[in-house]
C-alpha cells in the first residue's frame, strides 16, 4: 500500500515559494509516496457598503488580488509537475479556494484524508505558518516542514526529539517510514531542561528500535541556556541528522494557538526538515 502524502499550497497574501516543488517531491520520491498538490487560492469576500464608498476602487483591488492568487497557483502547480515529472513520482492536483481567515482550517480537513503532509517553511512567510499549524494541530496527521532555504535530498540519519510523552510516542510511530529507510537514527534526551518520567527512556527506545532491525543509538545532550527547539536542531544537525522527529505541543481554538516552548522554538528559526505529530 502506498503512502499518501498531501502538498497544500498558499499563494495570498504570502505564496510559497518555488522551492517548494523540488523539495515536497524529493520527500515523496524517498518515501515511494503517491503525492496530491493542492493549492488553496484566497476567496477574498466583498467590501461593505460602507467601506466601498470609502475606497471605491476596492472590488477592483480584491479581483486583482484573487487573479494574482490564482495564477502563482498555476505556476506553483507547473513546478511541481515538472520535478515529479523528473524523479519521478507520482502526482495527483487540484485547486480550491477558502476565505482568507479560514485557509488554514481547509488544509487542515483536507489532510485528514492522507498518511502525511508535507509543507514548504520560509522565514517571515506568515501564511504558510498559519496553515502549516492549523495542519499540525487539526489533521491528526503528522506534518513535515521543509525548510525553503535547503534542497532536501536523502534522508539518510533521522534524529528523535524523546522526553517519554504520549506526542513523542505518537511522533515516533508516525515516522514509521522515515525509520525504517534511514541508515541511522539517533534518540536525544535533554538532561538539563526538565525532569524525566525515565532517565533511560533514550536509551529504551534505542533498543526496541534495534529489536526491530534499525540502526538506532541514544544520546543525552545538554543544551545549557539555548532555547529547547534551537538546542535540539543544533545537536541534530551536528551529528549529521538530515531529519528531526519531536512531538508538537499545543492547541488551537478558534484558530489561536497556544504552543509549547521547544515546537515554538522551532516554528520561529527552522533549520532542517522537522517530523511534528501532535
Amino acid at each position: 500500500m502506498k503512502l499518501q502524502a498531501f502538498l497544500p499550497l498558499v499563494t495570498y497574501p504570502d505564496s510559497n515559494s518555488d522551492a517548494i516543488a523540488f523539495n515536497a517531491t524529493a520527500i515523496a520520491a524517498y518515501l515511494g509516496a503517491e503525492l496530491h498538490a493542492e493549492v488553496i487560492g484566497a476567496h477574498i469576500s466583498n467590501a461593505s457598503t460602507v467601506m466601498s464608498r470609502l475606497l471605491p476602487k476596492l472590488p477592483e483591488l480584491i479581483r486583482e488580488a484573487e487573479a494574482a492568487s490564482r495564477q502563482r497557483g498555476e505556476h506553483l502547480l507547473e513546478k511541481i509537475r515538472e520535478e515529479a515529472a523528473k524523479k519521478p513520482v507520482s502526482l495527483t492536483t487540484g485547486v480550491s479556494s477558502a476565505a482568507l481567515l479560514l485557509i488554514g482550517e481547509a488544509a487542515a480537513i483536507e489532510a485528514r484524508y492522507f498518511d502525511i503532509s508535507l509543507h514548504g517553511w520560509e522565514t517571515g512567510n506568515s501564511t504558510s505558518r498559519a496553515t502549516a499549524e492549523a495542519v499540525m494541530f487539526g489533521s491528526g496527521r503528522p506534518a513535515i516542514l521543509l525548510p525553503e532555504a535547503l534542497a532536501i535530498g536523502t534522508i539518510g540519519h533521522v534524529a528523535i526529539a524523546w522526553d517519554g510523552s504520549r506526542v513523542a510516542a505518537r511522533a515516533v510511530a508516525d515516522a514509521k517510514s522515515f525509520l525504517e529507510r534511514a541508515s541511522k537514527i539517533t534518540v536525544f534526551t535533554i538532561v538539563d531542561e526538565k525532569p524525566l518520567t525515565e532517565e533511560d527512556g533514550a536509551e529504551r527506545l534505542a533498543v526496541g528500535l534495534r529489536r526491530r532491525g534499525l540502526a538506532a543509538e541514544a544520546a543525552s545532550i545538554d543544551i545549557e541556556d539555548c532555547p529547547v527547539g534551537i538546542g535540539l536542531q543544533v545537536h541534530a544537525l551536528e551529528r549529521g541528522a538530515n531529519l528531526l522527529v519531536m512531538g508538537g505541543y499545543g492547541h488551537s481554538v478558534i484558530r489561536d494557538f497556544v504552543l509549547g516552548g521547544a515546537t515554538e522554538d522551532v516554528l520561529d528559526d527552522l533549520r532542517l526538515p522537522v517530523l511534528f505529530s501532535h
